[in-house]
């Protein structure tokens, strides 16, 4: 190729090459068209799936400002900080086709192919190619008609220089431009701007960029992140010849490091044919292979490996032929032999790009995308021909497109599910505290007052128990009491050992006999209270550790606000025993304190000896002190303390009580507060984004299913049949249009109900969802709900005659449905003929979840179809006992065997009437053909009083015995009908070969005949034989 100076350069060559590239122009218009189309719908589908991860994040800071989530909570809740890059990445930033590599022909053909027209210069692949070094080139959208072309700097500026593409229009960019020679290598500045070309361009519509990496570049990292810096990169590694060369090795695995995840597109630009190439461009390549044959030489030689498969550098390998018999007889050596060189395709599997099975995934090129568990798994793909880079290039941009969407897709709805499952336990949780508050605190009211009043009880009218405990307590401890006496040792006091030693004073006296009197008291105390305490059942720890627990938990919720009196004055309650306080006054008579007063005033007359203070006197004071105890007088002094102390303690409770349940009161009303937002607000709000979020993923796997024949149609949407969607043949699609955002958000809180529901055989499962958008011009999106299909519903059957077995195996099939969702903490609330449907087996499935919620997420709504209502659901207080209603109603029609309306409800000419009717307590009728137990079944179902209705267990258990019995009376019935037909079989038989009556006699006149001859011949043999044995 050669270039004239400041001109648009071209190519010089034969014109069968030229007549070669024309030959093309077909397939470069048909990629030219398909890639922007991709882009496209790439371009809308980010910027929805933007304003879902926009809205979502807007939705999270809301929660985290009502401040019912803990901060754990909400960092769990929050995308982590690498998901959120992701997506971020994902939707705001512009898509850029990254071609990269070191031959400059090869990215040359790659960059002319992707825009369809000759925008780079095509180098000629000779010698000359090694020593270009081509700057980076960064297409991008244009504004205007005009190509625009500048050097732009990473600071965001432009450099100032002049360009061969100022001087005269052009169509190819020029070499001058694109080329670094001289010292414009070493400039800091001119090797590190890149040439950027603003076009109009079909491929460059949707903000898409096309960027070119330079060739023969130091580092291939810096040159990746610049390339890749600011946009979502779709990687294109182009070569030229048959085999990867060391530096485009190093640089793959360079890549690998870089982006392990990231799928290649690896193209091999075919090289011109030898003819096509002029003397210089063909010399050039046989050098270039006479090198490459040489180095391969010198490899085999400095190694001494044979056989291996490849270095992974593109040059020669050899191999070591098998020796023939002869050979090995002779001791020959095998000799290594030259081969050709490694392919590309083995050094990429060493690589880790490609795996070895793919040339057999070669052959389908449209498994370019592989879905795999709800997923588009983009893998690496290699054209080894240049003709098929249009369609590898199309199938591998949307592959990694989807892979892409549906990552980021599938993140957020992740985010969502979690952030739900939180509503959902949240308002669990809230209910029950809701419920369980109020029982606690009149628990705890309860049990405090019981306690009480046991133990005013135990103070008023056992007080000769007391004084028993008393009188057993005084004998136990006299022996410890005058030890603990006689090693006492005084405080406060000096005294003098010794006899000469002066007397104490009538002071030291009086403090010395005061000490004793408070040790054994003390001690007295403790042991009375110590045996109170254990014959009072109502003060053990097995009788209040309840009540305790009760009030920690209580007061646990509200520790902010210090409500802890409550368990202060149950201590206080509890210690009352402990507490009382047994004195001198208190505990001896009056005429013996007096006597003591006098006996020490005696003592300290003169002309008294003082007595000496020793152990032999700590002895008498301490037994004076137990002689003097007046039993009577102590208990009554005890009781009189425990009833005061009791009295204060039970107000002190009262009070605590009435100031924690204003406490709780206001923290009730706040908890229903936050609830009533948590099920209004937050979780439809998610559960809309949730839906939003996995339909999206779902469009981009598996596309609009092809909408079939009407399969029904009802309230909120119609039923068609499809043939197959998402590997799920047959399937039924259900559209849905939502007219407000009150509608959406109950149809996206269904599909999340339907959607958490785990597979089971009598549920019909929701296996995904569509939101056609183009639906009515686009001014109202519809729903599309994929599920399985089955033959018919109940209501169809039964109108068709349903047999008496199988219409008993569908009541069962419907229980066990409705248990396994209370058992997951749904209500199904619309149990009706029309919502049960039959496979081809008539075993039934439950389907319509639209009505269905879990308890802690009902808001009292009145729903679901009038006959089979229970009445508390027109209060709007109800639980899951209302689906056994509607069963018994159920039940009716099953046994029933039509679907003709009750007596009593068909005379009702509107459907406020037939509420008035179900509220006032009316029911079906009793048919003729209803057996006892089945009509006792479904009185009890359908029960007034929710409290009386049977558990679904039970209803299961009796409908299984109505079953054993019908499968008993039918085999009874065929066997009464088998004997039947064998009598009659026998009495035709005999009418048929009727024999004349003959005598005894006469019959043995006849000679036997048939097998009764046979027999008598034979009987007459045997005797025959043993007489002769005889």
């Amino acid at each position: 190729a050669y270039r004239s100076a400041g001109g648009p350069s071209f190519s010089r060559g034969p014109l069968p090459r030229r007549s070669s590239q024309m030959k093309k122009s077909s397939r470069k218009k048909k990629m030219s068209a398909s890639l922007p189309n991709e882009f496209g719908k790439f371009s809308k589908n980010s910027r929805y799936l933007r304003r879902i991860w926009r809205d979502t994040k807007s939705a999270l800071d809301d929660i985290a400002k009502c401040g019912y989530f803990s901060e754990a909570q909400l960092a769990q809740l929050r995308l982590n900080e690498a998901d959120d890059k992701f997506i971020a990445s994902a939707v705001n930033q512009p898509v850029a086709l990254v071609v990269l590599g070191q031959s400059c022909w090869a990215k040359a053909c790659v960059v002319n192919e992707l825009f369809g027209q000759t925008v780079l210069p095509v180098t000629s692949p000779g010698s000359e190619e090694g020593q270009l070094t081509w700057r980076m080139v960064r297409f991008c959208p244009g504004t205007s008609n005009q190509t625009e072309i500048s050097l732009a700097l990473p600071n965001s500026f432009e450099l100032v220089e002049h360009l061969a593409a100022y001087d005269q229009p052009w169509r190819t960019i020029p070499r001058a431009d694109l080329e670094l020679e001289g010292d414009a290598r070493h400039d800091p500045a001119l090797s590190t701007a890149v040439l950027e070309i603003r076009m109009k361009h079909p491929l460059l519509r949707e903000e898409v960029q096309v960027v070119a990496t330079p060739c023969n570049d130091s580092s291939f990292e810096q040159t990746y992140f610049k390339a890749v810096e600011g946009c979502t990169p779709l990687l294109i590694y182009a070569f030229s010849d048959d085999a990867l060369s060391e530096k485009e090795v190093a640089d793959l695995c360079e890549l690998r490091r870089l982006a392990p995840k990231t799928p290649v597109l690896f193209v091999r630009a075919d090289l011109p044919t030898t003819s096509e190439l002029t003397e210089s461009e063909q010399h050039a390549r046989s050098l270039r292979h006479a090198a490459r044959s040489q180095q391969a030489r010198q490899i085999l030689i400095s190694s001494g490996s044979f056989g291996h498969e490849g270095d992974g550098s593109g040059s020669e390998v050899s191999s070591t032929p098998p020796l023939t018999p002869v050979q090995q007889e002779n001791g020959q050596q095998p000799k290594p032999v030259l081969t050709f060189p490694i392919s590309a395709y083995q050094q990429l599997c060493n690589l880790g790009f490609l795996c070895k099975r793919f040339q057999d995934k070669r052959r389908d090129r449209r498994r370019s995308s592989i879905r795999c568990g709800g997923t588009v798994l983009a893998s690496s793909e290699f054209v080894e021909s240049f003709e098929d880079f249009g369609s590898s290039a199309y199938l591998f941009v949307r592959s990694a497109l989807q892979s892409l969407l549906v990552s980021a897709a599938s993140l957020l709805n992740t985010t969502h599910l979690l952030c739900l499952r939180s509503f959902i336990l949240t308002a669990f949780d809230m209910t029950r505290d809701m419920m369980i508050t109020p029982k606690r605190l009149a628990y705890a009211r309860r049990q405090e007052t019981g306690l009480y009043h046991a133990l005013m009880e135990v103070a008023s009218h056992k007080q000769e128990e007391i004084r028993q405990l008393i009188v057993g307590a005084v004998e136990g401890l006299r022996e410890e009491v005058l030890q603990r006496a006689a090693d006492h040792h005084f405080e406060g006091v000096s005294l003098e050992e010794g006899e000469n030693g002066s007397p104490p004073t009538a002071s030291t006296l009086q403090i010395c006999t005061s000490q004793i009197q408070d040790l054994v008291l003390g001690m007295l105390n403790s042991a009375v209270a110590e045996k109170l305490v254990g014959s009072v059942n109502c003060l053990r720890e097995s009788f209040v550790g309840t009540l305790e627990r009760c009030l920690a938990s209580l007061e646990g919720v509200c520790k902010e606000d210090d409500c802890t009196q409550a368990s202060n004055a149950l201590k206080q309650i509890l210690n009352a025993a402990y507490q009382v306080e047994v004195t001198v006054k208190t505990s001896s008579s009056f005429l013996w304190v007096l006597w003591e007063k006098m006996k020490q005033l005696a003592q300290t007359l003169p002309g008294r000896t003082p007595p000496r203070i020793d152990v032999e006197w700590k002895q008498r004071v301490a037994g004076d002190m137990l002689v003097s105890l007046s039993e009577w007088r102590l208990a009554r002094c005890i009781c009189a303390q425990f009833r005061d102390r009791l009295r204060a303690s039970h107000e002190q409770f009262q009070a605590a009580m009435r100031q924690l349940e204003a406490v709780h009161s206001g923290r009730l009303e706040r908890t229903e507060s936050q609830r009533l937002k948590v099920r209004k607000v937050h979780a439809p709000r998610l559960a809309r984004y949730a839906l939003e979020s996995t339909s999206l993923r779902d469009t981009i796997l598996y596309g609009m299913p092809q909408l079939g024949r009407e399969l029904g149609r009802g309230q909120y949407g119609v039923v068609y049949s499809s043939d197959a969607w998402g590997g799920i043949s047959p399937c039924a699609v259900k559209s849905v249009v939502p007219p407000d955002d009150k509608h959406w958000n109950d149809l996206a809180m269904e599909f999340f109900y339907t959607r958490s529901v785990p597979d089971h055989d009598r549920i019909v499962q929701i296996r995904g969802s569509v939101i056609d958008h183009n639906y009515a011009g686009g001014a109202t999106p519809a729903v599309l709900l994929i599920m399985d299909r089955l033959q018919r519903d109940l209501y169809t059957a039964l109108r068709a005659g349903l047999s008496w077995p199988d219409r008993l195996r569908v009541a069962l099939d419907v229980v066990q449905g409705i248990r396994f969702l209370h058992s997951q903490g749904l209500v199904h609330r619309d149990i009706k003929l029309k919502n049960v449907l039959l496979d081809r087996s008539n075993r039934a499935k439950l389907t319509d979840l639209g009505f269905c919620k879990p308890e802690a997420m009902m808001s009292g709504s009145i729903v679901g179809t009038p006959i089979h209502m229970a009445p508390e659901l027109f209060t709007g207080r109800y639980d899951n006992s209302v689906d056994t209603y509607a069963f018994g109603i159920l039940f009716w029609y099953i046994c029933a065997g039509h679907v003709k309306l009750p007596y009593v409800f068909e005379q009702c000419q509107t459907k406020d009437q037939l509420w008035s009717c179900v509220r006032k307590g009316a029911r079906p009728e009793r048919l003729p053909q209803f057996e006892e137990d089945c009509w006792r079944l479904m009185e009890q179902c359908w029960a007034c009083d929710p409290q009386r209705r049977p558990l679904l267990g039970d209803v299961e258990l009796a409908l299984e015995g109505v079953e054993v019995r019908q499968q008993d009376r039918s085999l009874s019935e065929d066997s009464t009908l088998s004997n039947c037909l064998v009598i009659t079989a026998s009495q035709n038989l005999g009418h048929t070969n009727r024999r004349p009556l003959l005598r005894a006699k006469d019959k043995q006149q006849i000679p036997p005949t048939g097998v009764e001859a046979v027999t008598k011949s034979v009987q007459l043999g045997v005797n025959t034989h043993g007489h002769h044995t005889r």
